[in-house]
């Protein structure tokens, strides 16, 4: 399930909530009871390393914009 996260625009916390995706801009209150809320833009990094200890997969021939079949 995503995590979401939000600011409180009446006392400036910042919480996270998990909710489903078909609920993503429902409305959500700060746990401190104000419904002044916004949701966050935020950014994940994924670094394409696997598990620590393993050897990453190697890397298909070909590539580029198609696939590899324009030779670039």
């Amino acid at each position: 399930m995503p995590r979401y996260e939000f600011r409180c625009r009446a006392c400036g916390d910042t919480f996270e909530m998990n909710r489903p995706m078909a609920e993503a801009s429902a409305p959500a209150s700060c746990p401190r009871g104000h419904d002044d809320t916004v949701k966050l833009l935020s950014t994940v990094a994924f670094t394409g390393r696997g598990a620590a200890g393993t050897t990453p997969a190697p890397a298909a021939p070909g590539g580029g914009c198609c696939g590899g079949s324009c030779g670039c």
